[in-house]
């Protein structure tokens, strides 16, 4: 079968993240996170680890944007950690913080390298969560402020822009469930946060267009498929409401300015605060939606799960297991993803902002990687994007996860996700035969099938 190629000018990548891979998590003034305080609390992690040196790039990010040029990258995607150039969360500002993401902003674009920036990918100032954190209305200007600072430095070389990513991650799992940090076990912390997030969100694209930044600027969501698990109304009924909180909690106030309403009504009095006005603020245009999609899972309904009385079970297509983590392999999970955030917001220029998986990676006596599941696993979900193309989505990237093994925040160490394999003991990088398989994508612009 001949080569499915992507539309010209399809912006390919790989994307980390700071506190997953930088290190150096008290080094040239950086402040403490809330992930250095977390992992720190002894059984919050597997095997006790921590993102203290994680993979270094603090100190190999010259290395590192040396590979990635290697490997043929067009884009890079990765975040900023709010404490290394904020220590407090706010007020003075870290220059030597500031001077790494120079640094690597202008190493990228001297590789030819174009740089994509997460504002917020977790790693929240332990200072600001000790007055309150997310669901502390203050931290919409608290995280305004932040941008505006990063703005300054970097907007005139860095185009692509993103505030949040996986807001409902941070909430739920950071103050409803309390596997994340900040470790919390509320509901009604968590729904306020959602709405803080938003709302800090759409400020930040306001002072991004009032500021006359260059570029675009969007939000990043993980947007995992969601089936009943049988026709009985009971699954029907717990699968919409596992949709509407993972979904529709974002999608309707992004692009309708309002909540789904079914969903408040279930929750009741964990519903957020909301004033007059911030509807109008979350609402305002965006230039794209990320979408991080790792797994489409069979929702029942189960009177012992948690506030919305569903479990979810691994769904996996035809010929698939799961990944390392549990979870099921899905790609025609993700053009239905795909298709559903085209009927529910337009023509909008999407990217696939994460996707990737975590296999039992077994190396040789070189350290060389033949992971050829992880290979398959890319290949058909880049089939399934290119279905989702062919159908009308306006999809204009793909940043495959991640570009090398790092730290799988409460798994620790133990699930890797790169294209490039990490030696955790000497730091040494080895690209992976997933690696050398996503080179020859980019190089085509296209896949064999």
């Amino acid at each position: 079968m001949s080569t499915r190629h992507f539309p010209d000018g399809f912006l390919w990548g790989a994307a980390t993240s700071a506190y997953q891979i930088e290190g150096a998590w008290n080094e040239d003034g950086k402040g403490e996170g809330i992930w250095d305080r977390f992992t720190h609390r002894v059984y919050n992690i597997l095997e006790g680890d921590t993102g203290d040196v994680a993979c270094d790039h603090y100190h190999r990010m010259s290395q590192d944007v040396a590979l990635m040029k290697t490997l043929g990258l067009p884009s890079y995607s990765f975040s900023v950690s709010w404490p290394r150039v904020l220590p407090q969360g706010r007020g003075a500002v870290n220059e030597k913080g500031l001077d790494f993401y120079d640094q690597l902003v202008d190493n990228l674009l001297a590789a030819n390298i174009l740089p994509k920036v997460t504002l917020n990918h977790w790693d929240y100032p332990q200072a600001l969560q000790d007055a309150g954190g997310w669901p502390n209305r203050d931290s919409v200007d608290w995280f305004v402020e932040y941008a505006r600072m990063v703005f300054d430095r970097l907007a005139d070389r860095v185009t692509l822009w993103v505030t949040h990513n996986e807001p409902w991650v941070i909430a739920f799992l950071g103050y409803a469930l309390g596997i994340h940090a900040p470790g919390l076990c509320d509901y009604s912390q968590a729904y306020q946060a959602i709405h803080h997030l938003l709302l800090s969100h759409g400020k930040t694209v306001q002072l991004f267009r009032q500021g006359g930044y260059q570029g675009e600027i969007g939000i990043v969501l993980n947007l995992e498929g969601a089936l009943p698990a049988s026709q009985r109304e009971a699954d029907q009924a717990a699968r919409q409401r596992v949709y509407e909180e993972t979904a529709s909690l974002f999608l309707d106030p992004l692009f309708n300015g309002h909540y789904p309403g079914m969903l408040f009504d279930w929750i009741g009095g964990h519903q957020p605060r909301v004033q007059a006005g911030d509807l109008d603020l979350i609402k305002l245009p965006i230039d794209f939606l990320g979408v991080n999609y790792y797994r489409t899972e069979a929702i029942s309904h189960a009177t012992s799960g948690s506030l919305l009385k569903a479990e979810a079970a691994p769904l996996s297509a035809p010929g698939w297991g799961q990944t390392e983590m549990g979870w099921g392999v899905n790609p025609a999970g993700l053009t239905a993803t795909l298709l559903d955030v085209k009927e529910r917001c337009g023509n909008l220029k999407v990217y696939i902002t994460e996707n990737g998986c975590a296999f039992r990676d077994t190396p040789d006596e070189r350290g060389f990687v033949a992971d050829w599941g992880r290979v398959n696993f890319l290949r058909a979900h880049l089939l399934a994007a290119l279905d989702a193309i062919d159908a009308g989505v306006n999809l204009q990237g793909y940043y495959a996860w991640s570009l090398m093994d790092n730290f799988e925040w409460a798994k620790g160490y133990g699930p890797r996700f790169g294209l490039v394999r990490v030696d955790y003991d000497t730091g040494r990088r080895i690209p992976k035969q997933s690696a050398r398989w996503y080179s020859e994508v980019i190089s085509q612009n296209g896949i064999n099938p």
